[in-house]
């Protein structure tokens, strides 16, 4: 505790472990995993499954009412990102080969494709997202080349350029409609924003006075070339594997963004323009293990409020100022996969959150007043 009686911000040398070691380790126990295959029964790959899938939900649970409401103290933040960008790379084309050759098993390529996917769809995306979002020109290179890698570059464009503009608005493809499946809203969000963001793009070239090259070339060629290499590393199969990996982590992304915006839309004011995008714009969760190992993502209305926040410093808004998910960003997901349970937990959350009164200056959140409830 502090001297005035307040919870002490964890230091520097705290935060920076705990997030290097959340985010760290399964792309430790992935490149085992990959290197060693069948060897040991697959321990490392069957480490890397557990962690993923039960390990980070079981640490949720017990720990979730530990989860620190302000920000905390890590200089080394960027550093961290770029080395899990590199180790992205690396579990990438070692799972590919893996996957693609014949010295493991069915069941441990099975368990290796789902950990690695989820590693991608998970952390390595949560980390590009934030490298975009920095100010140096490396760094956003660097996020962006990760998302071209899982064949998903257009994000790059389409996330700052129309998503943080539009969000909670009919004109974001990425923000789902109360009511919306997951099923339904993957393809158009996927078609939506690879269209708002080159249509973004094209015109902000067309302000330019420089000659550029349009960054959908990059985003297409570049893709064309990452699946180049691992046809290079492990022949047809490679590419194969390189499609169904990218496939599920994208789908994981989309996952994301349909959870964390559910329902929720901004007040149309008087002149038919939305109003500022506020806290109760995003759903949050408030989860010690995801929460770190996501780097903060799920720390949502603030990132909307301070795309330039590192992702250290996010606080968390208080559920009577923003949606709380009941459950983790992860677990959350999961349930969207099950359309009806999604529909019975969530629709009720999600009108509490509804404008209910069109005149300027009403407080929305007067409509959400009360208790989060259980999960259903």
């Amino acid at each position: 505790m502090s001297r005035e009686g307040k919870p002490a911000r964890p230091g520097p040398d705290t935060a920076g472990f705990v997030f290097a070691w959340t985010s760290l380790t399964p792309v430790f126990l992935l490149a085992a995993g990959a290197v060693f295959g069948d060897r040991w029964g697959g321990a490392w790959i069957w480490a890397a499954l557990l962690y993923m899938a039960c390990l980070t939900y079981l640490l949720d649970e017990l720990i979730a009412a530990a989860a620190p409401a302000e920000g905390v103290e890590f200089p080394a933040h960027d550093k961290l990102s770029v080395v899990l960008a590199v180790g992205h790379f690396v579990v990438l084309f070692l799972t590919v080969r893996t996957l693609a050759g014949d010295a493991t098993g069915p069941a441990q390529k099975v368990a290796l494709f789902l950990a690695a996917g989820m590693f991608m769809g998970q952390v390595s995306n949560s980390n590009a997202h934030e490298l975009i979002h920095r100010g140096g020109r490396g760094l956003r290179r660097l996020g962006t080349w990760v998302y071209i890698s899982l064949l998903f570059g257009h994000h790059a464009s389409a996330h700052p350029l129309v998503h943080h503009i539009h969000v909670a608005t009919d004109r974001d493809p990425n923000s789902a409609r109360l009511g919306e499946s997951y099923y339904r809203f993957l393809p158009r969000a996927w078609v939506g924003s690879f269209r708002a963001g080159m249509k973004a793009e094209t015109a902000r070239l067309s302000r330019s006075r420089q000659k550029k090259i349009h960054p959908y070339t990059v985003y297409i060629g570049g893709g064309v070339a990452m699946l180049a290499l691992s046809g290079l590393i492990a022949g047809p199969w490679g590419v194969v594997m390189h499609l169904w990996l990218a496939g599920y982590a994208q789908s994981q992304l989309l996952l994301s963004d349909y959870v964390q915006h559910y329902g929720l839309r901004r007040r149309l004011r008087e002149d038919g323009r939305p109003e500022p995008v506020g806290p109760r714009h995003s759903w949050n969760a408030p989860h010690w293990m995801t929460g770190h190992m996501m780097l903060h993502a799920p720390r949502h209305s603030d990132h909307h409020a301070h795309p330039s926040r590192p992702y250290p410093e996010l606080e968390l808004d208080a559920p009577d100022v923003a949606p709380m998910l009941p459950r983790s960003l992860p677990a959350m997901a999961t349930l969207a996969l099950f359309p009806t349970l999604w529909r019975r937990v969530m629709d009720r959350r999600a009108r509490r959150w509804q404008p209910s009164d069109p005149e300027p200056g009403h407080d929305p959140r007067s409509a959400a007043a009360g208790e989060p409830e259980a999960l259903a």
